[in-house]
């Protein structure tokens, strides 16, 4: 029996095309879509979720809410999606791929309900929690998790977006409470800490895989890191500086011919069909490590340090609150 594909942001722009891919390629799997607001009539992109789905009535799909703005919302989450599986609501977990995402650029830094910094704590911390609350429920035999990167995670890599790179401080705490932007650099830092929580999602993919292949009841269970590409119809888009919004409009128009040309940008369609591979496909069973749509690429440097892999796993278990027993990965 297949399993469930749980995908967290379910109805921002990739999602949207995952699952519809999904639904047409492997109608086999149980959906878990995670929204914030599963409201069709509140929320125009729920909406645009369930209009995908209309169109597969034979599908086994379900909707449920799931703040990572709130570490107790997450930890609710779980407890009822672990209930679901020990009742047998829901078949086992195959997939877990951590899709939802938000930065801040021009806006300067956004915090959650948690007082963390949102970007770190939506991109990577929430996920983080979720992930290890629910290894238990995954399937022991095969199971996936699949953090989302970026080109712009490498700290050894210029981003011409801006002038500052990604990077673990030396206080990990400035992950999560950073010290206040410079006059006029608040989308600079805001690229910066976007970069740097997907630092994080290829630094616990390395480090999680590590702790899973030493565990012999959960070995099975692989962990990847994949980057989807650029894709210019994001809504993300809107968050970038005017001039950045309208050449991302025009080669939205373009891609068409451009995606011929390049990978580094994409129509979210395709990104999402190699995300479907990534994720249920039988080439990547068992395969572990960084891809660029379905090409293996390599990660930034740090990304494979013993030490950076400990500091970030300590640092996470401090802010989340995670103690021995909540999780069946010590």
């Amino acid at each position: 029996m297949a399993g469930t594909v749980l995908i967290t942001g379910a109805n921002g722009t990739l999602a949207l095309e995952f699952v519809r891919s999904l639904l047409t390629l492997h109608p086999e799997y149980t959906i878990l879509a995670a929204v914030r607001n599963p409201s069709t009539q509140e929320d125009p992109n729920t909406a645009k979720l369930a209009q995908i789905v209309a169109k597969h009535p034979k599908s086994r799909f379900l909707v449920q809410r799931l703040d990572l703005g709130s570490l107790d919302n997450v930890r609710s989450f779980t407890a009822s999606v672990s209930r679901q599986v020990n009742n047998g609501e829901l078949p086992r977990i195959s997939a877990i791929v951590c899709n939802a995402m938000t930065w801040s650029l021009e806006s300067g830094q956004k915090f959650t309900a948690d007082k963390l910094e949102a970007t770190f704590q939506i991109c990577h911390l929430s996920h983080h929690l979720l992930v290890l609350k629910l290894l238990e429920s995954m399937d022991k035999t095969s199971g996936r998790i699949v953090m989302l990167g970026s080109v712009v995670h490498y700290p050894e890599k210029p981003n011409p977006l801006s002038k500052f790179r990604p990077g673990f401080p030396s206080d990990m705490d400035q992950l999560v409470k950073p010290l206040p932007d410079g006059p006029g650099e608040e989308h600079d830092r805001g690229y910066a800490r976007y970069g740097s929580a997907k630092l994080a999602n290829v630094v616990f993919m390395h480090d999680l895989n590590r702790r899973l292949e030493a565990n012999a009841a959960l070995a099975k269970i692989t962990v990847t890191a994949m980057d989807p590409g650029g894709l210019p119809a994001s809504r993300s888009q809107v968050g970038q500086k005017k001039p950045i919004q309208f050449m991302m409009a025009i080669i939205n128009l373009l891609m068409p011919l451009l995606k011929h040309l390049t990978t580094a940008l994409r129509p979210a369609a395709d990104a999402a069909r190699d995300l479907v591979a990534v994720s249920v496909e039988p080439e990547f069973q068992g395969r572990r490590g960084y891809f660029v749509g379905r090409s293996p690429e390599v990660d930034a440097e740090i990304s494979r340090s013993r030490e950076a892999q400990e500091s970030l796993w300590a640092a996470c278990w401090r802010w989340t609150g995670l103690r021995a027993g909540d999780t069946m990965l010590e």
